[in-house]
């Protein structure tokens, strides 16, 4: 699935493409997404986009009449291609632009959405109720501490709780906990802040590291010009059940958290 470092680096791949470019035609060639595609989209045909962002896990593209809300679910992806390029299978939209390329949206499961509101983003009900960026300045350990306060889940589980903060996934939650000495299955609300400012750091720095590598490669994710990304090579525990500890050569630990599986060092990260 992608997660923020994959939306961040799409989002800004494609900014360049389509920053101050009119759309003038959307095909849909699938509606039923994991909601279906917004009747109101053809109303963004003849705007000029006025800037590209993200929110959480959303690419959000605004015009002077609203703004076009694209998830990527599971396994979906942005490309930069020209209108004479011919759609592959699971080729869902495409946004053809007056400078010749067409932005295409593509999603072999369908779990993604392409939404459109005339309402102020932040008032949209999939992100009206979401936590902090994990990027911005407000993200600091006093916040986290303080949110963890008298919470009883798994400090991983918190920090994957996007009403607390957004786009901490599986991976990169692992990463962070590892490199803050932290085992993911310690009871949130029972950390000291020395723990949080560990831990609010390595969250930045995983991410940051995350984006300026590209994203990582799981599956079905590729950069807007079909690149993969490849964060994995420095990934330290997700993925390596039984494979040395990069610090102190103990075997990794993979065990299931809810839904997902966790990996840790029980040495560098004991309960």
């Amino acid at each position: 699935m992608p997660e923020l470092p994959e939306v961040e680096t799409t989002c800004r791949g494609i900014a360049p493409y389509l920053q101050s470019s009119q759309i003038i035609a959307v095909e849909v060639r699938q509606p039923r997404l994991r909601w279906p595609v917004s009747e109101q989209l053809p109303q963004i045909v003849g705007q000029t986009i006025q800037t590209i962002e993200r929110r959480a896990k959303y690419i959000l593209i605004h015009t002077l009449r609203g703004t076009l809300m694209i998830h990527l679910g599971m396994s979906g992806s942005l490309r930069i291609c020209t209108l004479d390029t011919p759609p592959r299978k699971h080729d869902h939209i495409d946004f053809v632009l007056a400078n010749g390329k067409v932005l295409r949206f593509h999603d072999p499961r369908r779990f993604g959405a392409v939404l459109w509101t005339t309402e102020p983003p932040a008032k949209h009900p999939l992100l009206a109720k979401l936590g902090i960026e994990p990027l911005e300045a407000g993200f600091t350990a006093d916040y986290l501490w303080t949110r963890a306060q008298g919470k009883k889940v798994s400090i991983k589980a918190f920090i994957m709780d996007a009403h607390i903060v957004v786009g901490v996934g599986n991976i990169y939650a692992n990463e962070a906990l590892f490199l803050a000495g932290i085992n993911p299955q310690t009871v949130a609300g029972t950390l000291a802040k020395a723990a949080y400012e560990r831990l609010c750091t390595y969250i930045k720095q995983v991410l940051t590291a995350a984006i300026t590598q590209g994203g990582t490669t799981l599956k079905d994710f590729v950069r807007e010009e079909g690149q993969s990304g490849y964060f994995q090579l420095a990934l330290n525990v997700y993925g390596r059940k039984g494979q040395p500890c990069v610090q102190c050569k103990t075997p990794i630990v993979q065990i299931k958290q809810g839904q997902r599986s966790s990996w840790y060092c029980p040495h560098c990260q004991p309960l």
